[in-house]
């Protein structure tokens, strides 16, 4: 069903609980405000393929953007506030975007965008500044009644940029009814029960693909979604409580941060409302996923794939205690793993992962839609990984970060995952850097935990915590120490921008 459905059966109904705005918007409200919108994209000139943006943090105007767009038969890009104006700049011209809508806290931003935005029609939700009218004025006159024919739009979501410039899927527009949801929804909700009761616990920003697609599947099903603007351990758990949470979207760095809190934290929630917790956009390492486990017990469903939408792997707790390591098995294609040659190899050998699944290309770049495919017609991520005997995945780490050290190929993954389990350690980075003798040798980042203090005797104790746990050729040759990590809030890491700047 579509939230006007649910806006005629429970009006009253919380679609959305802000939980930092402080806000609660009923099913009716969502749908009158989306109509609204919709009707003052019209009167922007806009039709049905064009194409809109939106620049927001987790705020509440956020989903009535969304499904204005969605019912207007419109593109629309979210976009990370996170990125540099002209990483924005670049988007909202390769996007084609003719109408933007921000919000006060990204002010700042939009100022920075300068000429990018002129020529385009701009809305700034909760105040106005020079070239953005105030979006709650703009649709305060516009009716709640549709003024023209509704037709089903698609989000275009761009890549983290981890690895460089963003990329875009766009996916072609259908002549298709506002009502029916993508077989994605469908094929979720179903395996993870959504429904009338469903009440979705968001910390993820949404401007990334799986935050925003699953809190929008939300209103398909009648449930509520209950959002923060950031993630924070104890809150979230505090959230459980007081909302009797059902489901919750935690990427794999916010587990790793339920996992430092005192375990007199963890337990002084009642949290035994939660259902199912669902996990992807970044490994989970083996001794992350496994205390997780026994902490919530086996409710936590982890999915592998990208906003590619090329293939996807799936598994459950009770799959994962028999695969530990794992990222699933393929649903809905088939997944490969080949050498540099571009052979098959069988179970138990690292190769580059492809899928045999639906086409893609990426938006305006047939040289990167290009590399992506080999000459069978499968298209890959990037990542590297290998198939057990069972058909299950295990990823190792991506192409564009294996070192080659004494002509060894090493994943600096592995040693990554090592050092975010130490209990001085909050997050780390590790990755090649170039050696005279070995050809590169293996660098880390650490974010140090508490109290720890950074310094020799701390790199000394993580380098010999790794040596004992797998081979040296893996380990760090050097650790420096940092405040915070570049990461994107999904859990990505912004590991090329590490990188460069030892290059440099």
């Amino acid at each position: 069903m579509h939230p006007r459905h649910w806006s005629a059966v429970y009006p009253d109904k919380p679609a959305l609980i802000a939980v930092t705005a402080g806000e609660t918007i009923s099913y009716k409200k969502l749908n009158d405000r989306s109509v609204q919108c919709a009707n003052l994209l019209r009167q922007a000139g806009l039709k049905p393929g064009d194409h809109m943006a939106v620049i927001m943090e987790n705020h509440p105007r956020f989903f009535e953007i969304s499904w204005a767009a969605q019912r207007s038969g419109l593109y629309f890009t979210a976009i990370s506030w996170r990125f540099k104006p002209e990483e924005v700049a670049y988007i909202l011209e390769h996007c084609g975007a003719r109408v933007l809508f921000s919000s006060t806290q990204q002010r700042e931003l939009c100022r920075r965008l300068g000429k990018t935005t002129r020529g385009l029609s701009c809305f700034m939700a909760g105040g106005e500044m020079e070239g953005f009218e105030n979006y709650e004025s703009a649709i305060a006159g516009q009716p709640t009644t549709p003024s023209g024919k509704e037709t089903r739009g698609v989000d275009m979501l761009y890549s983290s940029g981890s690895t460089g410039r963003p990329k875009a899927i766009k996916i072609p527009i259908e002549d298709a009814a506002i009502d029916e949801p993508a077989a994605l929804y469908a094929f979720f909700g179903r395996r993870y029960q959504w429904n009338e009761q469903t009440k979705y616990l968001m910390s993820a920003p949404l401007y990334h693909s799986g935050p925003l697609r699953f809190s929008m599947a939300q209103h398909y099903f009648g449930g509520t979604v209950v959002m923060t603007e950031r993630f924070e351990a104890e809150q979230n758990l505090a959230l459980i409580e007081q909302y009797r949470i059902t489901h919750a979207h935690w990427v794999p760095t916010m587990m790793v941060r339920f996992l430092k809190l005192p375990d007199t934290v963890r337990k002084a929630f009642d949290i035994s409302s939660l259902e199912f917790v669902m996990s992807g956009a970044a490994p989970v390492s083996v001794e992350t996923k496994q205390a997780m486990i026994d902490w919530l017990g086996p409710i936590l469903e982890e999915a592998y794939g990208g906003t590619e939408g090329n293939g996807a792997t799936m598994l459950n707790s009770e799959e994962w205690l028999q695969h530990p390591g794992s990222v699933g098995k393929a649903v809905g294609c088939r997944v490969h793993v080949v050498d540099d040659d571009g052979n098959e190899l069988p179970a138990g050998q690292v190769g580059t992962i492809y899928f045999d699944g639906p086409e893609f290309e990426y938006y305006k770049d047939p040289e990167q839609t290009r590399e992506a495919y080999n000459d069978r017609g499968w298209s890959t991520l990037g990542d590297i990984g290998y198939l057990d005997k069972d058909g299950y995945l295990y990823l190792t780490d991506r192409k564009t970060d294996v070192a080659i050290i004494n002509g060894v190929n090493v994943y600096p993954l592995e040693a990554e995952q090592l050092l975010i389990n130490h209990p001085k350690v909050i997050d780390a980075a590790v990755f090649g850097l170039p050696d005279g003798d070995t050809g590169e040798r293996l660098h880390a980042v650490v974010q140090p935990a508490g109290r720890s203090l950074p310094g020799k005797a701390l790199s000394v104790e993580l380098i010999d915590y790794c040596r004992a746990r797998i081979a040296a050729i893996k380990c760090p040759h050097t650790i420096d120490f940092r405040s915070r990590i570049p990461r994107h809030e999904t859990g990505k890491l912004y590991k090329r921008l590490l990188k460069e700047e030892y290059l440099r």
